[in-house]
């Protein structure tokens, strides 16, 4: 009856020794490199690209808007 406990405390130390430190913070990405992550996915044939190349177009879209209304608010 020992050998089932002493087997499971084992299992449970090994699992609290191999798990990663809940203080380090995930590697942040900046701007051009998830556009760049992000054109990746959208180009696969993974379950939702369609969806993240979508929204990619309109994050062009809104970009070049803002552009426009900026050299528009430069130059009356």
């Amino acid at each position: 009856m020992r050998t089932p406990t002493a087997l499971l405390g084992l299992c449970l130390c090994s699992v609290v020794a191999c798990s990663p430190k809940a203080d380090t913070p995930p590697p942040t990405r900046d701007a051009a490199a998830q556009r760049a992550v992000d054109s990746t996915i959208g180009a696969s044939r993974l379950p939702g690209a369609q969806g993240v190349q979508g929204a990619l177009k309109v994050s062009d879209s809104a970009a070049a808007r803002r552009a426009l209304m900026d050299s528009l608010a430069g130059n009356p």
